[in-house]
């Protein structure tokens, strides 16, 4: 897909006031380190995730929205009236019915004519979502509209470590799917979109490509109901092979989309699993892993956020300037692969 019509306003982001480091986790296990004779340091180490943030307790999904919403409206210099169309992206959400964009969209006072839902759809939600976005604003639908995504990883890190403390049966084998639901973090992020007809930002969305290769389902499955809560059980071995295998295939499509040569963009934006995930994406495509700017070490994996927060990070921090392309790189479990291009 190609854009022409689609113009990137401003991010804004909400990080959690709770830092959680991978060491604060591995003490709540240091019985089941103990007895399977785990090394200290082994989910940092594994993983590259010093920290990840939390929020505070019963915080719902809508609440972090809510805040990043604001503050990308802010930046954007622009009211909520004038926002035609809103979506909520995250794999969390407050409840199953109504739509989290309800209260999002109340919380923001948005107008009565803007469209709002919830689209999901793991990790690659948010680029769904701009995706959605741009199409109707390529179309003339919309003139201005608004992303947000709020991932509330507390629920699920604390049910994984309590089904780990309890099962007795545990062995180095078998606790191998549950580390991956130890790296996950909480956050949020927004951006506003619009038309380059009603208002030029020179901050432009180029296009984008996708892949899904759905054979591959089974190998992460999130918000199993159990006795414990919420929990999720991931082949993290097979998931990272299956799920770069799935990118190079997007990579193809995405270079053929937009034109771009490989040595021409100026900056990765992923969607962050662990190092050892980053290594293997950017050695399979040929890409500099220099140019990759990366929040993983501090914020661990933060699902539906992860890619665009990055991106919002990079961008405060000057890693992004002006004239310069950047690429978002998504994967997520399905399996299905989401890349977008920016000329920022």
């Amino acid at each position: 897909m190609k854009y022409s019509r689609v113009c990137l306003h401003n991010f804004g982001y909400e990080l959690p006031p709770n830092v959680v480091t991978s060491a604060d986790l591995e003490q709540q296990l240091s019985s089941v380190y103990r007895r399977l004779k785990l090394p200290e340091g082994r989910l940092e180490l594994m993983s590259g995730i010093r920290s990840r943030r939390f929020w505070n307790p019963e915080t719902r999904p809508s609440e972090g929205a809510i805040l990043a919403g604001r503050k990308a409206l802010l930046a954007s210099g622009l009211t909520a009236s004038e926002i035609d169309f809103m979506v909520f992206t995250s794999v969390s959400r407050d409840m199953m019915e109504p739509a989290t964009a309800s209260f999002i969209h109340h919380g923001l006072g948005l107008g009565s004519r803007c469209q709002i839902f919830d689209i999901s759809n793991a990790c690659l939600g948010f680029l769904n979502g701009m995706l959605m976005l741009a199409n109707m604003i390529e179309l003339g639908q919309v003139r201005y509209g608004l992303i947000v995504a709020s991932e509330t990883a507390e629920d699920l890190v604390c049910s994984t470590i309590e089904q780990l403390q309890a099962d007795e049966t545990l062995s180095r084998k078998t606790i191998k799917p549950a580390f991956a639901s130890l790296t996950i973090g909480s956050g949020a992020v927004a951006l506003v979109m619009g038309s380059k007809k009603v208002q030029d930002t020179d901050h432009r969305l180029v296009g984008g490509s996708w892949r899904a290769n759905t054979r591959h389902n089974e190998l992460c499955h999130g918000g199993l109901a159990g006795n414990d809560g919420t929990l999720m059980t991931t082949d993290s071995e097979l998931l990272l092979e299956k799920g770069v295998e799935t990118a190079e295939l997007c990579w193809q499509d995405f270079q053929q989309e937009t034109g771009w040569e490989k040595k021409k963009i100026d900056r990765f934006f992923c969607h962050q699993v662990g190092q050892a995930h980053a290594r293997k994406l950017f050695s399979t495509l040929d890409l500099d892993p220099e140019r990759n700017f990366e929040t993983l070490e501090v914020l661990g994996n933060v699902g539906s956020v992860s890619a665009p927060i990055t991106m919002a990070m990079g961008i405060e921090k000057g890693k992004l300037k002006e004239g310069q392309r950047g690429a978002l790189l998504g994967i997520g479990s399905g399996i299905n692969s989401v890349m977008l291009g920016v000329e920022w």
